[in-house]
């Protein structure tokens, strides 16, 4: 029995979050070609606001679902995973859209940032800290 009440809503946020997600790999993705491209257009004020709104929502999303899930769903580490993951993503974002000081470090940054993206949303479907890898663990 859910005491708090909140658990009805779980279907809603769960799609709410994973919107979030495809949306705002969606936006990074659309943004960091057209940085690598030499556009202006990712840096200018109403991208940016959008893309920190989206990942507001899918915070927030997340930390609902975090606090009306049972804590058993805990046991194995992959939220934790998701967190270091998600913590790698922005850094690596960040210089790839912003602070690396040349074009093949954005580049580079880009890719890494991609692939951790795609890691973590493995983490998540396999619901396991390996991800994709969870079969290798044998």
């Amino acid at each position: 029995m859910d005491p708090s009440g909140l658990l009805v809503w779980y279907p809603q946020l769960r799609t709410l979050h994973i919107a979030c997600v495809l949306l705002s790999g969606a936006l990074f993705l659309a943004r960091g070609s057209a940085v690598l491209a030499g556009a202006a257009w990712p840096m200018r004020k109403p991208v940016r606001l959008t893309s920190y709104a989206i990942d507001t929502l899918l915070l927030a999303a997340a930390l609902a679902l975090v606090a009306i899930l049972p804590m058993a769903l805990f046991a194995n580490g992959w939220l934790i995973a998701k967190i270091v993951l998600l913590l790698v993503y922005i850094v690596l974002g960040s210089f790839a859209l912003k602070r690396a000081r040349t074009q093949r470090g954005r580049a580079l940054c880009f890719v890494a940032a991609l692939a951790t993206y795609l890691f973590m949303i493995s983490v998540a479907r396999a619901h396991h800290p390996l991800g994709v890898f969870v079969s290798l663990a044998g």
